[in-house]
């Protein structure tokens, strides 16, 4: 009975005792991090098709298309700037939660390059660029590794949830601006400018990261992170919100068709598309025969995957 009670006054002395070293050795409870990153991509994909025009870099050299190849690439490249709220639980476990400003750099998703303003196809010149700007909140669950010499590495898992921001595409074409409206040649051409701008649908990403933060003061500190993201965003609309020509601006001579889409899993002969009801009445080829509507087009993904390096400071209550 006397061995039982001291087994048990040593049980309780040790968790005592263990209670009073992790309170001290505990540095914080809540802390807030500032950070800013720059990210590379780290996986391509094949670009989706822009305005009917698909994901190509195309030559022609006197009406003849000489070269041709894929545009790939991913939007994961860019920078971010972020503020984080963190709560320890305890030594080795604690929770995050960011808000992030991302703004990825520009990629160009589909070009033709011509030596003559229109190719015998109908093919012309043109250049469309995107960029993906977008908020997100990041929680995650923080796992450290304890603290030496200053230094305390951790590693982290958590999810991306966009909240806010588009895909915003910018094209300029030396393009046909008039036709015969008998035969639908064209008898003028003009510089065009536009940006279209695609509305995700609702996604989620993951994110990895493993970092350090070092001791400043008693409660600053400065972190370094190498972290790992990948999520896709869907389209869910498109519009158009700038048209120029020749630096004039002719959004009002655009049709509901030519400004607004609709991004659809499947297109039928009840879809809204040039391909299933061309207006022959226009032409334009990508009109439609509901130019009153909206234009259904089928659904595109574009990647943000990502390796980044982020610097920052790190404050502790």
């Amino acid at each position: 009975m006397k061995k039982n009670l001291f087994l048990l006054g040593l049980l309780v002395c040790s968790m005592a005792t263990m209670a009073q070293t992790e309170k001290a050795e505990k540095p914080e409870s809540w802390y807030f991090k500032l950070g800013g990153s720059y990210f590379n991509q780290t996986a391509s994909t094949e670009f989706p098709t822009v305005g009917g025009n698909a994901a190509l870099d195309r030559t022609y050299v006197g009406g003849k298309l000489v070269s041709e190849k894929s545009i790939t690439g991913s939007f994961g490249q860019g920078f971010r700037t972020g503020i984080t709220a963190g709560y320890r639980f305890s030594t080795r476990i604690g929770v995050e939660l960011g808000v992030n400003y991302y703004s990825s750099n520009d990629k160009k998703m589909a070009q033709t390059t011509t030596d003559t303003p229109i190719t015998p196809t109908g093919e012309y010149s043109f250049k469309s660029v995107g960029q993906i700007t977008a908020f997100d909140l990041a929680p995650a669950i923080v796992m450290f590794l304890g603290e030496s010499n200053g230094f305390e590495p951790y590693t982290k898992v958590g999810v991306l949830v966009p909240v806010h921001g588009d895909l915003e595409i910018t094209s300029d074409a030396y393009a046909p601006v008039a036709f015969n409206p008998t035969t639908g040649v064209p008898v003028a051409f003009g510089n065009v400018h536009s940006v279209d701008k695609v509305k995700p649908n609702p996604t989620i990403g993951f994110t990895a990261a493993v970092g350090t933060t070092y001791r400043l003061t008693k409660h600053l500190s400065a972190f370094a992170e190498l972290e790992y993201r990948n999520f896709t965003v869907h389209g869910k609309t498109k519009e158009t919100t700038e048209f120029t020509v020749n630096g004039q601006d002719a959004l009002a001579t655009r049709s509901t068709s030519q400004i607004h889409t609709i991004y659809r899993d499947q297109l039928d002969i009840n879809s809204n598309n040039a391909l299933f009801n061309p207006n022959t009445a226009t032409p334009d080829k990508r009109d439609t025969t509901r130019p009153n509507d909206k234009m259904d087009e089928l659904s595109s993904y574009v990647g943000i995957s990502g390796l980044g390096l982020t610097l920052g400071i790190k404050y502790s209550l």
